[in-house]
């Protein structure tokens, strides 16, 4: 059985695509790598937060390139992630830095509830507000790489909004999140190297599902670079 030209030229280029995602997104994002990988987290959890807003551009980029691919099979990753993250710079960092922030005081909270009566009933509260920040901060990140020109608060809005209505789709999108970190923690090799994007894949689809009905037809990365 012999296989089209076009078949396997379409499958070089996934291929293609996925690797150079995974690689353009952990060098976007090397010092968090770095210090997960050289550093124990829970001990180094301070420095980790302050390299962690620096990823949000990569992973918008990242969102990016899947994004031309799936639209158009545009394989040109780098000059897509490129483009993608200086246009996305100012707004996901600032993103990231918000969230990272909230994490980091609801977490410290919860740890300081913990052990004590009042922890029965503010660590759930403070659970699911963690979980709320982390599913909103993620579909804004896919908004901001699909329409680099929203404004943060308006897309933070939306968001939260869509978080919560389209629960369904926001609990399988984190389930997808925690699967790639469990396997980042345990093979670090795998994950960055050939699982980062397909996974990120499914989570960048059920976002931007999440978010087309609301916000009407989302551009694809092509037309807003």
């Amino acid at each position: 059985m012999r296989i089209k030209h076009e078949t396997l030229g379409a499958v070089f280029d996934m291929v293609y695509v996925a690797l150079m995602t995974n690689l353009l997104l952990v060098l976007s994002c090397l010092p968090l790598v770095v210090g997960l990988l050289t550093t124990d987290p829970a001990r180094s959890w301070p420095l980790l937060a302050l390299f962690a807003p620096l990823c949000a551009p990569g992973l918008c980029a990242a969102f990016a390139v899947l994004s031309a691919f799936s639209d158009e099979r545009n394989n040109t990753a780098l000059r897509t992630f490129a483009t993608a993250w200086r246009a996305s710079l100012r707004k996901a960092t600032a993103l990231g830095a918000l969230a990272t922030a909230a994490l980091v005081v609801l977490g410290v909270d919860a740890r300081a509830a913990w052990g004590h009566s009042i922890g029965a009933a503010a660590i759930p509260v403070l659970i699911t507000a963690m979980v709320l920040v982390t599913a909103t901060s993620l579909l804004t990140l896919v908004v901001i790489a699909e329409r680099p020109k929203v404004r943060l608060r308006d897309a933070l809005r939306a968001c939260l909004y869509l978080a919560l209505r389209r629960w369904y789709l926001t609990a399988f999108s984190l389930a997808i999140l925690t699967m790639l970190e469990t396997l980042i923690a345990s093979r670090p090799a795998i994950a960055f190297g050939l699982a980062m994007a397909p996974l990120l894949y499914v989570v960048w689809a059920n976002s931007r599902f999440t978010l087309r009905e609301a916000l009407g037809p989302i551009p694809s990365a092509s037309a807003t670079s």
